[in-house]
């Protein structure tokens, strides 16, 4: 009851005990703790507040980068299989044209006409004339594209000790294809003078 008859003055006023050196230390030293322990739930918020910055940076860079290369991949996956598409296009023709030069060779290594005679070796030379036109026909008409696609047939033409080919005729004169389909027949042309100089070779001596 007597705590309650106390003015409002009196409350502001302290006790001795409340003004004692070591009540007052008390009061400084729970303050100072209440201030660390706000200063570490702060540093702990601040932490927390950078962590899930981290995080948000991070996603949005995971986003960011996974739109960009499921479009790069989606295009590229289309260009590989178009070159896919010509790369396997381009073995079968070469393996065509592998097969084709390969007959050819047998055929021009195995021919043999001199124990051919009379009416025989008129027939067999006729048919030895007309598979050597036609492997110099296919012969100049292939060459050029067994090169790369990127290339115009010049690297091949070299190690072949040719003239130099290109898959585009515009700008050259005759002369220059003229040059050209010589230095294409001329080692077919070669093998067929020394065929025609055995098989007379080869005939009935008188």
């Amino acid at each position: 009851m007597a705590d309650r008859s106390r003015s409002p003055q009196d409350n502001f006023e302290l006790s001795e005990d409340e003004i004692s050196p070591e009540h007052l230390d008390s009061q400084v030293q729970k303050a100072q703790e209440q201030l660390l322990s706000l200063k570490r739930q702060q540093d702990v918020v601040e932490r927390q507040k950078r962590e899930l910055e981290e995080l948000s940076r991070r996603q949005e860079q995971l986003q960011t980068g996974r739109a960009e290369m499921v479009d790069k991949l989606t295009r590229a996956l289309v260009i590989v299989e178009r070159e896919e598409f010509e790369t396997q296009r381009r073995a079968q023709m070469l393996s065509g044209i592998r097969e084709s030069f390969t007959l050819h060779l047998q055929y021009f290594e195995s021919l043999d006409l001199k124990g051919v005679e009379g009416p025989d070796l008129s027939k067999e030379l006729t048919r030895a004339l007309s598979a050597l036109d036609d492997a110099k026909a296919e012969y100049a008409r292939t060459i050029p594209r067994i090169g790369s696609p990127e290339s115009d047939g010049s690297e091949i033409a070299s190690e072949l000790g040719h003239a130099h080919y290109s898959h585009e005729p515009a700008g050259h004169d005759f002369n220059y294809w003229l040059k050209a389909g010589l230095a294409f027949t001329l080692p077919l042309v070669i093998v067929g003078i020394l065929l025609f100089i055995a098989l007379l070779n080869s005939g009935p001596s008188r």
